[in-house]
């Protein structure tokens, strides 16, 4: 387990959000309302903040660097990045010369999170095969790997052109944070431990506990190529409200809608109420109740995983940006200090019982 105070986060994917009289807002105003959620992040203590990117009608957000760069001209702490950047469809050298220059704009809080990317609608926009699907990932996160040292890159592979001593900038003062993000395979595990990167779990199905073999086959994996250790993330949906029966009924709608959406794609029942009830139990992957019940979850997932930063997908679905807000502040105001007092009390029990054996 990570020894560092574990960290809470937020993502979104800027989900075409709803106003006060129900209807779907646009996806200009969807984006500044993404601006104002991070900025209440910031304010309310969280220590990081995600924002996705798509390239469909349901999600507003396709240049996710411009989004984050105008919440740094806001905020002051909170680190800022993507949840992901689907890097097979882009090109590394472009990729990291914006994430440096977000680094710069926000004082060094810039954060990459590298994705394969679950949605494929990039790959045919930009011209990509996706039947080169395994091969653009491995070799560009190879590439951007190299570009992480911020010395001339050497580099050949097949699906971009080579690069000779090329130098990239602009340079970063710390260097740069980056992780993989992966959905549940053990290869793409082991490949985010080969090349030294950060590792955050996407948990949309099912228990954080049954993602333990993951947890574990990158730290060992770590240990085998003589890395030191690095930090887990994991990347899951929920909603705060006063109570579990109103964050239940906020979050419903939006849930549904979205999934049942994305299940027509991809060949899903459509969502139903019994579905959403077995998401928020204690064995889903939904944290969405109340302060409390989140609290516990979360922690619930740390002692199962030693993750060190959770992130929550605060949105899901059309729901409103008032409810959204409402939810990021309980999150930051009462769930952020929850986790960590149930933490360490739990820490504090374990030491007794130890000291006890001595």
């Amino acid at each position: 387990m990570d020894e560092r105070p574990l960290e809470l986060g937020l993502d979104t994917f800027g989900d075409i959000s709803r106003g006060s009289d129900g209807s779907l807002q646009s996806d200009a105003q969807t984006i500044r309302n993404v601006v104002e959620q991070a900025v209440l992040a910031d304010q309310v203590g969280l220590s990081f903040f995600g924002v996705g990117e798509h390239h469909r009608k349901d999600f507003a957000v396709t240049s996710p660097e411009i989004v984050l760069a105008a919440a740094a001209a806001r905020t002051t702490d909170i680190h800022l990045g993507t949840a992901v950047t689907v890097l097979s469809s882009d090109d590394p050298v472009r990729v990291y010369e914006r994430f440096a220059t977000l680094d710069a704009v926000s004082n060094g809080r810039a954060e990459v999170i590298l994705g394969r990317g679950s949605f494929i609608e990039s790959f045919p926009l930009f011209g990509y095969d996706l039947a080169d699907y395994e091969q653009l990932f491995e070799e560009k996160l190879e590439l951007f790997s190299l570009l992480l040292d911020e010395k001339p890159v050497t580099w050949s592979g097949r699906t971009r052109a080579g690069l000779q001593d090329a130098d990239v900038y602009p340079k970063t003062e710390k260097g740069l944070t980056a992780w993989v993000g992966v959905g549940g395979s053990p290869e793409s595990v082991v490949r985010a431990a080969r090349y030294g990167y950060g590792l955050v779990l996407a948990i949309i199905g099912g228990s954080s506990a049954r993602f333990r073999p993951y947890a574990d086959l990158y730290r060992r994996s770590l240990q085998e190529l003589g890395k030191d250790q690095l930090p887990i993330s994991v990347h899951s949906p929920g909603h705060i409200a006063e109570t579990d029966q109103q964050a239940w009924e906020e979050a419903y709608e939006g849930v549904a809608e979205l999934n049942t959406t994305i299940g027509r794609e991809r060949g899903w029942p459509a969502y139903n109420r019994l579905r959403f009830q077995q998401d928020v139990g204690p064995e889903g992957a939904m944290y969405i109740g109340s302060p409390e019940t989140v609290a516990r979850k979360i922690v619930a997932t740390v002692r199962a995983l030693g993750n060190a930063r959770f992130q929550m997908k605060f949105a899901s679905g059309s729901i409103s940006h008032d409810r959204l807000m409402s939810s990021i502040e309980l999150y930051g105001t009462r769930v952020l200090p929850l986790v960590h007092e149930m933490l360490a009390d739990s820490d504090a029990r374990v030491a007794s019982d130890l000291s006890g054996i001595r």
